[in-house]
């Protein structure tokens, strides 16, 4: 069994700062790509951030400069440093994460979600 386990959001002001958390667990061989998606009410989910295994960073264009994906591949562990927050930024965020078990068979992942409310 594979799971993503995320962590770290909540209620913060306008400006402020949170550091979202995501750790892949379980019977795993590799974790390739890792990535952060987001879904406001009402809104489709859409793609934050994501960094492939060799740690290069995708950004959405709303959180270029406030926001920085990064992993530890030792502890199979993808972070969200989200700085300068708006209330635009609130939504369920999603961990995401493309999985080699030790099974084999190729997995595509996604945590529970962890709310990120923003107030003004």
């Amino acid at each position: 069994q594979v799971q993503l386990v995320e962590s770290g959001g909540g209620l913060v002001q306008a400006g402020g700062s949170l550091r979202l958390s995501c750790a892949a667990s379980g019977s795993i061989s590799s974790v390739n790509h890792m990535a952060w998606y987001r879904q406001a009410p009402g809104k489709q989910r859409e793609l934050v951030a994501g960094i492939s295994s060799a740690g290069s960073t995708n950004y959405a264009d709303s959180v270029k400069g406030r926001f920085t994906i990064s992993r530890d591949n030792a502890k199979n562990t993808v972070y969200l440093q989200m700085n300068s927050l708006k209330p635009e930024d609130t939504a369920v965020y999603y961990c995401n994460a493309d999985i080699i078990p030790t099974w084999g068979i190729r997995l595509v992942c996604w945590g529970q979600g962890t709310q990120v409310t923003v107030s003004s």
